[in-house]
C-alpha cells in the first residue's frame, strides 16, 4: 500500500507561472535538456572511438528529472549529483566543453584527468563530486545541510541516489539524522526500477523508495521522471520548506535507465516491452509536446534552438579534443585541499 504522496503532472501555463517560471524559463528547460541528451550521445561516439577511458555511464532517460531539480535549487544551494544527473551540471553552468574533457580525462575537465570520466563537479557551482559508492554521498549532503543551520544560513542542499542505493546504511543513517535535526535537505531518489540487474521488487519491500519518508518523520513524495515540469514544482516546493526551516522531504522520480547500467552493458534482462512501453514518455518529447500544446513552440523555435545546441556541442566537442593531457608533475595536487580552496559557497 503507498503511502508518500502521488504528484500529479503540471497542467497548464498558468500553474508553471505560479510556480516561477515564465515562457523564456520553459525554453531554457527544453534547451538543457537537449544539451544534456546531445552530450551524452558524443559522449558514445568518444567511447566507441576509444577516446574515454573506462566504462560510460548515461542519463538517457532521467533528463527531465534532473534538470527538473536543479532549476529549482538557489544560487547559493549545493548538491550532490550523480552519474545518471549530467543536467545538474548543465543547469548550474558547467561548460560543455570542460564535461567532455573530463570524459577524456583531459587536464580541463573539472577533475583534472585524476577520476572517473564521470565524477566530475565544480565546487564554486556549488557542487560536489560524486564517489562510485553512491549512497555515501547522503551524508556529505546532510552535512552541509548541517553547516548551513550552525551558521543560520538559509540555503539547502540536495542530495541524490538510486533505488539501489537505498538498501545501504548510509540512507538510512542520512535520513534518520537529517529528520531528528530538521535539516534544509532535500533527498532525492532516481528510480529507474534496475540496480544494474536487479529489479525493484527484490530491492524493497514497500511499494515506494518514497513511503519510506513518513517513518523517519518527514515528507515523502513519489513523482513522474519524465515529467520535467511535475519535477521542477514539487523540487520547488520542498526546497523551500526546507529553507523555511520545515525539515526535509523525500522525492522519488519514477523513471526507466533507457540503456544498460553502462556501455559494457546489453541490458538484456529489461524485458523488450517494458523499453518499448518507456519510450513513449521519453522526457524530451514530452516536454517539445506540451510546449506544443501550451506555449505556442513554433517550428522555427525549435529548429533555432537545436541548431545553436548543435553548434554548441560541435564546438565544445573540438575544444575538448584540443585539451592537453594532466602534466605527471601535477599528480600530487588536489588531493589535499588548500586553505584558499576553502573559499567556495559550500565552505563560506
Amino acid at each position: 500500500m503507498a503511502i508518500a504522496r502521488e504528484a500529479q503532472p503540471v497542467g497548464s501555463l498558468t500553474e508553471v507561472r505560479e510556480a516561477g517560471l515564465d515562457r523564456e524559463d520553459l525554453l531554457g528547460i527544453y534547451r538543457n535538456m537537449l544539451i544534456t541528451r546531445g552530450m551524452e550521445e558524443r559522449g558514445h561516439i568518444l567511447y566507441r572511438q576509444g577516446k574515454i577511458p573506462g566504462s560510460f555511464y548515461t542519463g538517457r532517460g532521467n533528463e527531465a528529472a534532473a534538470i527538473g531539480v536543479a532549476t529549482a535549487m538557489g544560487p547559493d544551494d549545493v548538491g550532490t549529483p550523480l552519474h545518471r544527473d549530467m543536467g545538474v551540471h548543465v543547469v548550474r553552468g558547467v561548460e560543455p566543453w570542460r564535461i567532455f574533457a573530463n570524459y577524456m580525462a583531459k587536464a580541463d575537465g573539472p577533475s583534472k584527468g585524476k577520476d572517473g570520466n564521470v565524477h566530475l563537479a565544480d565546487a564554486r557551482l556549488g557542487l560536489i563530486a560524486m564517489v562510485s559508492h553512491l549512497p555515501a554521498m547522503l551524508p556529505v549532503a546532510v552535512g552541509c545541510a548541517l553547516a548551513f543551520r550552525i551558521r543560520e544560513e538559509r540555503r539547502v542542499a540536495v542530495g541524490w541516489f538510486g533505488e539501489g542505493a537505498s538498501s545501504r546504511g548510509d540512507t538510512h543513517e542520512a535520513m534518520n539524522f537529517a529528520a531528528v535535526r530538521r535539516l534544509p535537505v532535500v533527498f532525492v531518489c532516481d528510480n529507474n526500477q534496475w540496480a544494474y540487474s536487479t529489479p525493484t521488487y527484490l530491492e524493497y519491500a514497500t511499494e515506494h523508495v518514497a513511503d519510506r519518508a513518513q517513518a523517519y518523520g518527514f515528507d515523502g513524495i513519489v513523482v513522474d521522471g519524465t515529467d520535467v515540469l511535475a519535477v521542477y514544482r514539487e523540487a520547488k516546493r520542498a526546497i523551500e520548506k526546507a529553507r523555511a526551516g520545515a525539515g526535509p522531504t523525500l522525492i522519488e522520480c519514477l523513471t526507466l535507465r533507457m540503456e544498460g547500467h553502462a556501455v559494457h552493458d546489453d541490458a538484456f534482462y529489461v524485458p523488450k516491452d517494458m523499453f518499448e512501453e518507456w519510450a513513449k514518455r521519453d522526457p524530451l518529447e514530452r516536454f517539445r509536446s506540451w510546449l506544443r500544446d501550451n506555449a505556442s513552440f513554433t517550428d522555427e523555435e525549435e529548429e533555432e534552438i537545436g541548431e545553436d545546441v548543435k553548434r554548441l556541442l560541435s564546438e565544445s566537442m573540438r575544444r575538448a579534443e584540443e585539451s592537453p593531457l594532466p602534466d605527471p608533475s601535477t599528480l600530487l595536487e588536489g588531493v589535499y585541499a588548500e586553505p584558499e580552496e576553502l573559499d567556495t559557497p559550500h565552505h563560506r
